[in-house]
């Protein structure tokens, strides 16, 4: 349960990381041009200083995500399934003591 939670905060992160590189300004405009973003919403200088911060923290959430990702898997790895089972003893009489009915025979007589 806890494993799959995490996987979906890791697809949502990657996601959210990607969508935070791509809007970031480069030689050539990206997808920047298509955010329509105000420069007074982040700040003084813009929103090239808020994405680069947004990218490092997002970036340092997904490291941590992928470390406890594999922490988890690899302490499933480690148990097995027949840890998991329980032993039962069952005692089981030789087939030569089991009892035999003697068999009775019909004279048919009349």
């Amino acid at each position: 349960m806890t494993t799959s939670f995490l996987l979906i905060v890791q697809i949502v992160l990657v996601v959210i990381i990607t969508i935070a590189v791509l809007l970031q300004k480069s030689s050539s405009i990206g997808l920047g041009a298509y955010s329509g973003s105000n420069e007074s919403v982040f700040g003084a200088k813009g929103p090239n200083s808020f994405l680069a911060k947004a990218t490092f923290t997002i970036g340092f959430l997904f490291i941590l995500n992928t470390i406890a990702l594999g922490y988890m898997y690899s302490q499933n790895a480690q148990s097995s399934v027949i840890d998991d089972m329980v032993e039962t003893t069952q005692v089981v009489a030789p087939l030569s003591a089991a009892p035999v009915a003697p068999v009775q025979e019909e004279n048919s007589t009349k």
